[in-house]
């Protein structure tokens, strides 16, 4: 497995995150694409609020969901309890335990833009897929989240994240590329469009920069700046600051975009 860290951690202001996402809100151009008895593999599955989604979406077709981590595979399985058809599993993305041509969509949600080799990981996602069907993933693109008003401390912030990917061989700006890296995976035909996380109430601004304050200061991610040099206790002070201040700005406004793509195998 090519080496890869993964550079957001599993802490709770990671997984408050995840937990928020659904079917509707990370994957409605996949949606249109499913039906009743499809089988579904979602890989980087988190704590499993999209699969359940997908599964209902594609009930009673078989939905499996992997993660690389067993605790987080722990929690998705909560997650499930009263979703038929659905089971999780730990797993590698690039050894999934399943024979070729076992799924008719393979789903990977924020996944590739964590791993050293995505062209690799699209490589055996189109493995496990069956001919004709579809290979969906959609990413970040970091460099391209834009808010107001402006801040400095947070757009210091977005830069040593984005200097941190690169130390561990992530590529933070993972949405632009997908269709470049389908296409040097095999795949010969590649949907492409995009989407927004868009956070501006009250409400929506207070979780998302909170959470981001949470992992500047208190994640496997804070360590791994300081670890790194990108950052010392007092910069990442000050990026939590900075995303405080934002969040409190009744002027909030902070877009998130996203590349996706349908990769047909």
């Amino acid at each position: 497995m090519p080496d890869t860290t993964y550079s957001h951690g599993h802490e709770d202001g990671v997984l408050r995150s995840h937990r928020w996402r659904t079917a509707a809100n990370s994957a409605a151009y996949l949606l249109p694409h499913l039906a009743p008895g499809t089988d579904l593999l979602d890989v980087g599955c988190g704590p499993g609020t999209i699969t359940c989604d997908l599964a209902r979406h594609v009930a009673p077709g078989r939905v499996v969901g992997v993660d690389a981590s067993a605790p987080v595979v722990a929690e998705a399985r909560r997650t499930a309890v009263g979703t038929d058809g659905v089971v999780f599993e730990v797993a590698d993305v690039f050894a999934l335990p399943f024979a070729d041509g076992s799924f008719d969509v393979v789903h990977a949600h924020q996944l590739l833009q964590h791993v050293a080799d995505p062209v690799g990981a699209l490589v055996e996602l189109r493995r496990v897929c069956r001919s004709g069907g579809v290979v969906a993933a959609r990413d970040s693109i970091y460099p391209s989240f834009t808010f107001a008003p402006d801040e400095p401390d947070l757009t210091r912030a977005i830069a040593a994240y984005g200097e941190l990917t690169r130390a561990n061989r992530a590529h933070w700006d993972a949405g632009r590329l997908l269709v470049g890296w389908a296409r040097a995976a095999g795949f010969t035909e590649v949907a492409a469009s995009a989407s927004v996380w868009c956070f501006a109430t009250a409400d929506e601004r207070s979780w998302w920069g909170d959470l981001w304050a949470e992992r500047f200061t208190d994640s496997s991610m804070a360590e791994q700046l300081l670890a790194h040099g990108i950052a010392d206790r007092r910069d990442l002070e000050a990026f939590a600051d900075g995303w405080r201040r934002w969040a409190d700005s009744p002027d909030g406004w902070f877009a998130v975009l996203h590349g996706e793509i349908l990769a047909t195998a």
